[in-house]
């Protein structure tokens, strides 16, 4: 029979649906057709498979060659499938044989020598392999990063005659096993090594207990960037599920993760970044910022320089933890649950509210200033932090307080009653769960109608609040939401005050 089926993955988002690549010989005049909704990528295959076959000393069969690639409604694009389709007329063709291919699934693209060369997008696909109880052969530069995933047995090859030697068994490839997972070190940045600063440095402390978002504004040079970068060292280690979420978005992306594996993403993107670069997007969807710090932090620095357009686009994923991006060619989902942290400052000139310099702005350039941060978006943002200028002496005096890992422990700690108690955060507790753990007193409730009223908060601030002032309740241990707790978390809603 001159038919031969080999498995594959595509690639969608991240996820990695099965292509099922069918080929068939036949009589007819010689000739290689591709179909199944190909991409030019994939159309230019028969090029480099033709090539890579006859420089491996291997037969191209004289006839006419039909590959289908099923699903046919599945947009295929890359160099993925090239080695697929090569196994595919060598098996048909009788020069492998057909028994092995059921219990492997095959990615990589060819160079004309039939060498492998290395792809995007593999940690997803053998996560997929893995789950279809099956093993993966894949390019050697890509199976270290393929074999993050536990429950697929994957095997890296240098060339197209590698891969058949194996399917024969007349050599075996080797077993590719993943990077020793290091111990986590200290972080570089230590929040230790700011000073003064002991309102702004609580307010970290909470933001990462809570998983909430923060918002540092102050006159230049107070520290805002300093403080926002201290962050991801006093956040819990990634766990596994979370490394591997995160190492799938990467290597969609093509990138390689700059932070230690069980450090949380930081994301810093410029204030000229556009709205694609930020939420992802472009003719064949690629990952953005967001989802690069999926897990982590993204921080915006000069909030109000950013395109208001571009700010606005931040709105749904802060609420629904992912991002959903449609084109005329494809369509794809990609996680974006991160935590926002922003610096700006009060006003254009910087000094509104500074004892270093008189501010030279008129009220009008600052609420037009302001005003660029819509009001949707700032009830996303759960924490207003004034950072002023260092006191006289502050600036001389040595580092004190708690290190970075002192306060990650105490934030663990804090995560870990939430996850016994609702297995989430608090910042991602929805309106009927706020109601099941954040009992009020009835004083209480009349403090919070009064805010409310005075600042003309919205519903969800006002749910922002609450989860807020769980997060300090659960700092302190306690199961009960106490008065000081509702005092403290409306504290954090200055620019509301502001506003009103």
């Amino acid at each position: 029979m001159s038919l031969a089926i080999i498995f594959s993955r595509a690639k969608l988002g991240i996820n990695a649906p099965q292509v099922t690549v069918e080929v068939h010989l036949s009589n007819g005049l010689p000739g290689l057709s591709i179909v199944g909704l190909p991409e030019t990528a994939v159309k230019e295959s028969k090029d480099r498979v033709r090539s890579a076959i006859l420089n491996s000393h291997l037969e191209f069969p004289a006839r006419r060659i039909t590959v289908n690639l099923a699903p046919a409604d599945l947009p295929k694009d890359g160099g993925r499938f090239d080695l697929p389709i090569a196994l595919g007329i060598l098996a048909a063709s009788g020069q492998i044989p057909r028994e092995p291919l059921a219990n492997y699934e095959f990615l990589g693209e060819l160079a004309l020598s039939g060498e492998l060369r290395s792809l995007n997008a593999a940690l997803p696909a053998a996560l997929a392999c893995g789950d279809a109880k099956r093993d993966l052969i894949i390019s050697t530069a890509n199976a270290q990063e393929a074999a993050l995933s536990s429950i697929t047995r994957v095997f890296g090859a240098e060339n197209l005659l590698q891969v058949c030697a194996h399917l024969h068994g007349r050599e075996h490839l080797f077993q590719a096993t993943p990077p020793a997972s290091p111990e986590r070190l200290a972080p570089k940045l230590d929040i230790r090594d700011v000073k003064g600063q002991w309102q702004a440095k609580r307010a970290l402390e909470i933001a990462a207990s809570g998983g909430h978002n923060l918002l540092l504004y102050g006159p230049p040079g107070t520290g805002k960037t300093m403080l926002a970068s201290r962050l991801p060292g006093i956040l819990p280690s990634l766990s596994e599920r979370e490394m591997l979420d995160v190492a799938a978005i990467y290597s969609v992306a093509a990138q390689q993760p700059d932070h230690n594996m069980h450090l949380r993403p930081f994301r810093a993107p410029h204030h000229t970044a556009s709205a694609i670069a930020l939420v992802g997007g472009g003719s064949y969807p690629r990952p953005g910022e967001i989802s690069l710090a999926h897990g982590g932090v993204l921080f915006l620095d000069e909030l109000p320089e950013f395109s208001r357009h571009v700010l606005e686009v931040l709105r749904e994923p802060l609420e629904s933890g992912e991002v959903r991006i449609s084109r005329a060619r494809a369509q794809a989902s990609y996680p974006a649950r991160f935590q926002l942290v922003a610096a700006m400052n009060p006003c254009p000139c910087g000094y509104q509210g500074s004892d270093q310099r008189p501010c030279r702005c008129s009220p009008d350039q600052i609420r037009r200033y302001r005003d660029r941060i819509s009001g949707p978006l700032l009830d996303r943002i759960d924490m207003h932090v004034l950072v002023t200028a260092l006191r006289q002496g502050e600036m001389h005096a040595h580092a004190s307080g708690d290190s970075s890992a002192d306060i990650r422990t105490r934030v663990e700690q804090t995560r870990s009653r939430q996850l016994a108690r609702q297995g989430k955060t608090n910042s991602q507790l929805s309106a009927p769960e706020l109601e099941q753990v954040c009992y009020l007193k009835e004083t209480d409730r009349q403090l919070l109608d009064q805010a409310i009223n005075k600042l003309g908060l919205s519903t969800r601030a006002y749910h922002r609040v609450l989860k807020l002032a769980r997060t300090l309740a659960d700092m302190a241990g306690r199961e009960q939401l106490t008065t000081g707790d509702i005092t403290e978390a409306l504290s954090y809603r200055t620019l509301d005050r502001a506003r009103a």
